[in-house]
């Protein structure tokens, strides 16, 4: 599923981002939104990505759906608040209800929902991130073809998987290095 509010243009660099345990605090199969805690300084980050030409899309598992411990209305509620404590910095949001064993394409570590968004908009692939604190984040972003950042936030904090591209102490510091890689990069 996903939910847009962006322009078709020439193809600009991306930053795909996990929700639970990097841009907001981990809580199993959250479905209260006062259980929403976004990491500081996310929202002004964020902004500051699409303000240099960025997207910024969600790509996020939520196989609580699908495990029935959260309705589809729970999770919009959620996500609501997750959005206004953003300021609404997304500009695309991609989530998978399906939950393991069903196979999914869309479910990380799968490509399927960045592929999806890459369909939708004009993304360079070449400049764009995956940021997740979870094994299936870091290979999902390598499985689609970008480059990954690992936060340390969530599950990154006893991450055991491939190896990322970056490893940060949380998506602020993630958002900023990658801003620094990408300014030193010759267009």
């Amino acid at each position: 599923m996903a939910s847009e509010r962006v322009d078709t243009l020439s193809p600009r660099p991306a930053v795909f981002l996990d929700r639970d345990g990097t841009l907001m605090d981990e809580v199993d199969y959250c479905r209260d939104p006062r259980d929403v805690r976004v990491v500081p300084g996310v929202a002004s980050f964020l902004e500051a990505m699409r303000d240099a030409g960025w997207l910024t899309i969600l790509i996020t598992n939520q196989s609580g759906i699908g495990r029935g411990k959260i309705t589809i209305s729970e999770y919009h509620a959620v996500h609501a608040e997750f959005m206004r404590q953003i300021q609404n910095q997304l500009d695309a949001a991609f989530f998978c209800p399906d939950a393991p064993p069903a196979v999914s394409a869309r479910r990380k570590p799968e490509p399927g929902m960045i592929l999806e968004a890459m369909q939708q908009y004009s993304i360079d692939r070449s400049r764009s991130w995956m940021i997740g604190d979870k094994v299936a984040d870091v290979q999902c972003g390598k499985n689609a073809g970008v480059r990954t950042a690992l936060v340390r936030t969530g599950y990154g904090a006893s991450y055991d998987g491939p190896a990322p591209d970056v490893i940060a102490a949380d998506v602020v510091e993630a958002l900023s290095m990658i801003r620094q890689l990408d300014q030193q990069e010759p267009s």
